[in-house]
């Protein structure tokens, strides 16, 4: 599939990822994070985005929020306020104004906070940077913020230390809300939460989306809730996407060799259900030294000569389903 070609969404797309590439380090052997990512992202949909550590996932999430700078591809987002941009394109000062458009919740809830800074500046530091809620209407708008994500007014007068981990996720959630974002990239919010918490911040996403209408980003290697929470799953692999598909499709049909071995490996609950396990080969490649044709091929237990030939391009197997494999042809 070329950059011009793109899985679309069923609806659609607010946001269309076409052959996004970014890199690391200079020389003959650069850290090739991010290889030809290719999707979309419907108005009002939750993707998920798993793979192992090191596939690339934050790598994205901080592109598509300007944390990063790509150095190739088209991110191609449909504002509502200023119509469509390409994201990649667009200079710093031609980017900030769609900030606040974009949002990202960050994966450390404590660090990711100011320690210094009481809440009532946290959230404010965000109304103020992009001019709203200014004068008598601030403190009022901080503590509906803090209302909607299940924290009391008083908790503005508190420092970050004095919250639990989960109130602090909820703070992060906060101030990713203040400025009235369209999308939020949301960047394996819950791995830093104990178990117990983790359903109440993702019950909070799933009830936040439907009430103000979010696009989501999910970023996560819990594969249990990106079942729960997403409506598509994008499964990549050494900075490249393996498989895209509705999420129940994936998870009973799954088609690409690494996504079987993925969903294998994951916890089961249930004590009376047993999965097959499927051995992965070796360890991870290094992304300065990726694997010719195929990165999987080198851990795929159903690798075949011309793997090693030609990188397997993203074909479409169903409606909505694309994979990147020679096999099922």
């Amino acid at each position: 599939m070329s950059a011009t070609q793109n899985p679309q969404a069923a609806q659609a797309p607010l946001l269309d990822i076409r052959g996004l590439c970014k890199q690391f380090g200079r020389g003959p052997h650069p850290v090739r994070a991010v290889q030809g990512v290719s999707f979309s992202i419907a108005r009002g949909e939750t993707l998920g985005l798993v793979g192992e550590s090191g596939s690339g996932k934050s790598t994205i999430g901080r592109l598509i929020t300007r944390l990063l700078e790509p150095n190739a591809g088209q991110m191609l987002y449909q504002d509502s306020q200023s119509g469509p941009q390409d994201l990649a394109a667009l200079s710093a000062a031609a980017y900030r104004p769609l900030r606040a458009r974009l949002q990202i919740i960050f994966q450390d809830p404590y660090a990711s906070l100011n320690p210094r800074m009481r809440i009532r500046d946290v959230l404010g530091e965000a109304l103020d940077t992009h001019g709203l809620a200014r004068g008598a209407a601030r403190m009022p708008r901080i503590h509906e913020l803090l209302q909607q994500v299940g924290l009391r007014p008083e908790h503005a007068e508190r420092l970050p230390h004095e919250f639990s981990g989960g109130q602090r996720q909820r703070i992060g959630i906060a101030r990713a809300l203040a400025v009235q974002p369209e999308f939020i990239v949301a960047d394996e919010p819950l791995s830093a939460l104990d178990v117990s918490i983790q359903a109440q911040v993702v019950n909070l996403l799933g009830e936040l989306k439907e009430q103000l209408g979010l696009t989501l980003l999910f970023i996560s290697h819990d594969l249990d809730v990106v079942e729960y929470l997403c409506d598509r799953v994008v499964v990549l692999y050494l900075g490249r996407v393996m498989e895209i598909a509705p999420t129940a499709e994936l998870y009973h049909r799954p088609r690409h060799p690494y996504t079987r071995a993925l969903l294998a490996a994951a916890p089961v609950l249930d004590p009376t259900q047993r999965r097959t396990i499927i051995p992965l080969r070796g360890d991870l490649p290094s992304p300065a030294h990726p694997p010719s044709g195929c990165v999987f091929r080198t851990r795929c237990p159903q690798a075949e000569a011309r793997c090693a030939e030609t990188e397997t391009p993203l074909r479409q197997v169903s409606d909505g389903h694309w994979h990147a494999c020679w096999r099922d042809e």
